[in-house]
């Protein structure tokens, strides 16, 4: 590889901020805050707000919207409204 043309690609740690949530990865992130971790090394940090950890759709706790019912709903509320064409 040629020197000087490529970012840092180094080992990092992503903070969740919603839930404490932290991961090691290597990245090319700019970083300007470090933080130590229980192995006793200082990584660069960066703070997420939403990660698989803390993001409804992975935790399950994601709310579906029934489909059932809501053209019949529909029809209710504007059936008195006016007359169909």
């Amino acid at each position: 590889m040629k020197e000087g043309i490529h970012p840092d690609y180094r080992e990092v740690v992503f903070v969740d901020m919603s839930n404490g949530f932290k991961f090691i990865t290597r990245s090319t992130v700019g970083t300007r805050e470090t933080i130590k971790m229980d192995d006793g090394k200082e990584y660069p940090m960066f703070k997420l707000d939403v990660s698989a950890e803390s993001h409804p759709f992975y935790t399950g706790a994601q709310q579906r919207v029934s489909e059932t019912g809501r053209v019949e709903k529909f029809r209710q509320k504007f059936a008195r409204s006016g007359k169909a064409a």
